[in-house]
């Protein structure tokens, strides 16, 4: 088989195998997760910490994940993700208390934190020059499956539940979760020799392990070029982990409209994302990362803060885009300049540490939302965030170089 065949069939699985697990997951999280959340008489500091939850487990467990996969192998780290991506949806159905809730979401954070890394790292190991187009196009993908996870959650809970769905019906709605989740785990085995194995035959031992990883943390962890490029996108995270969070809440109580209305506009947000993701990482591939970067923050900074401000759902609509364009610009271009970047052997490790920053910002996004929500209303709590996502642009724009790939 060509090199080029042997690609396209590696990245292919990538796609297939993102696209459900992405489905299962979206439909687990948004809007589901925080009416749910609600239902079960979440405050909104509560809401946040259980939204954000299962992305805390990330900050932790990306970066050893991903050394792990540089060493054992790709393919194994791959069906350890998609086991708890298919099975883990089935306990919500346990759930009747709200700190019950918070636990689960934090096993189920393990699925993100292994594939997330993995999945990029094996993009990185076949992309050469073409880094910001494919992880653009594979994000893309994945992201179909957020586009028909948030509409189809919302709707299912309109459709089963009403105006006012019962804790029967959100654990009714997660078993279908559960159902899609375990698509990916088949495909997983359906696609076994598509998917990369470990380079070498000799088992490593456990001080080779724990060396190399040392090793490459301490070479990501103390660039700083390496460290800022990462948090960009950990900090635009701030933003859409608050969306993820609160819209539903402000569009359903504050705006007065639907949890479909909400699903919908989630499913805007990505629609744009699926779309332009390839169009800007191809552009950041020829034009370089630094300025795509920088102005998908601002793009995203003004739509964020003008959220609050509007509760016409054709407007939400138009912000929503707005804010799918900005994000699309940040998130195609970032993992491509880290890999640029990094000084770590392997590519798992770097973009472990990277996905570990992502977290950070995603999971801080729904925390301090939900903390600044219980002392302002939305417009200052929004403002905020807005103030950050600045201030993190400003020390990107004064420090951090243009990656050595770039053009």
């Amino acid at each position: 088989m060509s090199e080029s065949r042997m690609v396209r069939g590696t990245f292919m699985a990538l796609v297939l195998i993102g696209f459900f697990a992405r489905l299962s997951y979206g439909m687990a999280r948004t809007p589901l997760l925080a009416l749910f959340s609600r239902s079960l008489g979440a405050s909104s500091a509560a809401i946040g910490l259980a939204v954000g939850m299962s992305t805390v487990t990330g900050i932790f467990f990306k970066a050893p994940a991903g050394t792990l996969s540089d060493i054992y192998g790709r393919r194994a780290a791959l069906l350890a993700a998609t086991v708890i991506f298919g099975l883990t949806p089935f306990t919500y159905i346990l759930i009747n208390d709200y700190r019950l809730l918070v636990v689960i979401r934090f096993f189920h954070g393990f699925a993100t934190a292994i594939y997330g890394p993995v999945a990029m790292a094996v993009i990185m190991d076949i992309a050469g020059e073409r880094k910001g187009e494919l992880v653009g196009t594979y994000s893309s993908a994945g992201m179909l499956g957020g586009l028909l996870a948030a509409p189809l959650g919302g709707g299912l809970l309109k459709l089963l539940g009403g105006d006012d769905p019962s804790l029967v019906v959100f654990k009714q709605i997660y078993l279908i979760v559960g159902a899609l989740g375990s698509v990916s785990l088949g495909l997983v085995f359906l696609l076994w020799g598509r998917l990369p194995s470990r380079a070498s035959s000799e088992p490593p031992t456990l001080m080779g392990v724990m060396r190399k990883f040392r090793e490459d943390v301490w070479a990501v962890v103390t660039d700083t070029q390496v460290l800022l490029t990462s948090s960009m996108e950990g900090v635009q995270n701030l933003t859409v982990g608050a969306l993820e969070a609160f819209l539903p809440v402000y569009v359903t109580v504050t705006a007065g409209l639907t949890s479909f209305h909400a699903g919908v506009l989630w499913g805007v947000q990505l629609v744009v994302l699926i779309f332009l993701k390839p169009v800007m990482g191809r552009l950041s591939d020829r034009r370089g990362r630094k300025p795509i970067i920088t102005a998908g923050m601002i793009v995203c900074l003004v739509a964020f803060i003008l959220y609050p401000l509007t509760i016409d759902f054709v407007l939400l609509c138009g912000l929503t885009v707005v804010f799918g364009l900005g994000e699309s610009m940040v998130t195609s271009s970032t993992a491509a300049m880290v890999a640029e970047q990094t000084r770590a052997r392997g590519f798992g490790t770097s973009m472990g540490v990277f996905g570990s920053l992502w977290d950070v910002g995603h999971a801080s996004g729904p925390i301090l939302t939900g903390l600044l929500l219980s002392r302002l209303d939305y417009v200052p709590a929004f403002g905020v965030i807005s103030l950050i996502l600045l201030a993190a642009t400003a020390l990107f724009q004064l420090f951090v170089k243009t990656s050595p790939g770039a053009a």
